[in-house]
């Protein structure tokens, strides 16, 4: 017992002339000299301490940017470690669907990788008071500690930091609140730099399980965006640009704002929605792409019309929005789609809409049978009715967007029931069906009037024709017969011959 108190007494000893000398050190030492001692105490201890340090700062470089390695880390270890911490840190991050679980300041928790043992902390300093910072929320700098063995140096500089970061970006992107972009004509901040783009956040419903589309036609869609999302070897191996057109076209009410909707909800991307009237010229509209993310889709409604107001109100050019999709600009980023919609797909110029600028041509048509089940589950929830029947006889005769079939099919009260939903269905493309019969008639009517004063107007101009030739004619004619009477007349001076005067004026007498 004895011995073992005099061995803490000498521990004790040691400690405490280890912190004055530490002290002293720190208060007058200079700071060149303290910089060279901190050196090679350092090289020394490193000669019996087999573990090795790597710290991740959350400030490097761009002081108003917080380091995309150390989010990763903090996203990693809450996902991946918070469950052995002790204690835990919850704060909501920009951006982020639900709350944030990270460790607490000077907390330790383990991780392993590959049979190795490693230990996280998490670490605050706090500047002098007085002291002015940098940093646009704390003067509290945190850094995150990495602590492994050296003979692991390897396996964790090349492998698991790597792992580490590259699961924390995929675990920000699940937890991440995606977006809807829109651009405008002046600039606003978006943390630390100025864009054009304002966004809010996006919480569209639509899926493709809901989407009214042949289920055909949508699983051919699906496969393609599967095949673009995976594809990311595949388009450098070919030398493409990760990106890829998609053209959807159709009547107003068809469905194409809803595609694009159900597009990124699969695909889990940001949607950018470019109004083409608030673009000054070209360049802006190369500022406007460079500024937009990956996994983004970005989208241009109404195409045709937002071409003719364009040339009206701003300097874009088609030539400038073929670059736009096609050209060197297109390939900053990757994993991009661009999606033009139009309810005239005639009126669109050939070069804009070709392929490998809108690679997949997607025709929204009206309502068919096969798009009414998948509406009449939507919101009747039911798959057949004896009603069923007579929708699809109706539904081959005439045509109603999906919009229109899925108003009546929608109950507009607590009392209203399937068979009521359907038989006003009915009802609706019964009243269509007449209408296009009674425009059909009304257009054979004008069309026949056409016709038929088409047809007068030829006969009234072949019958002027015709007159003009007579008329022509008869001129001639009449012509020719007063040249004979003028002859005629002048042969004859005062009712005598004309031999009967030469006799006079000859002076022939008898």
């Amino acid at each position: 017992m004895m011995a073992m108190a005099e061995m803490w007494s000498q521990m004790g000893s040691i400690m405490v002339t280890i912190m004055f000398v530490y002290a002293v050190i720190q208060q007058y030492l200079p700071h060149q000299f303290r910089s060279y001692f901190e050196r090679y105490t350092n090289k020394v201890v490193s000669l019996v301490y087999p573990y090795i340090q790597i710290t991740f700062h959350e400030y490097t470089g761009d002081r108003f940017k917080r380091s995309e390695v150390y989010l990763s880390i903090q996203n990693y270890l809450s996902a991946n470690s918070s469950d052995r911490a002790k204690r835990l840190k919850a704060h909501d991050l920009k951006d982020s669907k639900s709350l944030v679980l990270s460790l607490d300041d000077n907390e330790e928790v383990t991780d392993e990788f590959n049979g190795v043992k490693l230990w996280w902390t998490s670490y605050k300093s706090s500047p002098k008071a007085g002291s002015f910072s940098f940093y646009p929320t704390s003067d509290e700098k945190r850094f995150y500690k990495l602590k492994f063995h050296r003979q692991h140096r390897d396996l964790i500089t090349q492998s698991y930091l790597h792992h580490v970061v590259t699961e924390g970006k995929g675990i920000a992107v699940k937890n991440r609140q995606r977006k809807l972009y829109t651009n405008g004509s002046n600039e606003s901040w978006y943390g630390s730099k100025r864009t054009k783009w304002t966004h809010v956040h996006f919480e569209h419903p639509a899926t493709f399980d809901t989407l009214a589309m042949n289920p055909k036609k949508k699983q051919e869609i699906l496969n393609d965006l599967l095949k673009f999302k995976k594809g990311k070897e595949y388009y450098a191996k070919v030398g493409k640009p990760w990106k890829r057109g998609y053209l959807l076209y159709g009547p107003p009410g068809t469905g194409k704002s809803t595609m694009i909707a159900a597009m990124a909800n699969f695909l889990d991307y940001d949607v950018y929605d470019l109004e083409l009237t608030a673009v000054n010229d070209n360049t802006d509209l190369k500022k406007l792409l460079i500024d937009t993310s990956n996994r983004s889709i970005i989208v241009i409604e109404d195409i045709d019309c937002s071409l003719d107001l364009t040339e009206k109100k701003s300097k874009v050019t088609l030539s400038g929005l073929l670059n736009f999709i096609d050209g060197i600009w297109s390939a900053c980023g990757g994993e991009r789609l661009i999606v033009f919609t139009t309810n005239y797909v005639d009126k669109l110029d050939p070069a804009l809409i070709r392929r490998g600028r809108m690679d997949k041509h997607i025709e929204m048509s009206y309502c068919c049978f096969e798009t009414f089940k998948v509406l009449a589950k939507n919101y009747l929830d039911t798959e057949s009715h004896h009603l069923f029947q007579p929708i699809e006889v109706l539904l081959g005769e005439t045509n109603m967007s999906p919009a229109d079939v899925a108003e009546n099919l929608m109950p507009k009260s607590d009392t209203e029931d399937v068979e009521t939903c359907l038989k006003s269905l009915i009802e609706a493309l019964e009243e269509a069906k007449e209408d296009a019969k009674k425009k059909a008639e009304e257009e054979a009517k004008e069309k026949a009037e056409e016709e038929a004063k088409a047809k007068a107007e030829e006969e009234a101009k072949l019958k002027g024709e015709e007159k003009a030739k007579e008329d022509e004619k008869l001129v001639k004619e009449n012509g020719h017969c007063n040249g004979k009477e003028e002859v005629k007349c002048n042969c004859k001076c005062n009712g005598k011959s004309g031999s009967d005067e030469v006799k006079e004026n000859g002076g022939v007498t008898a």
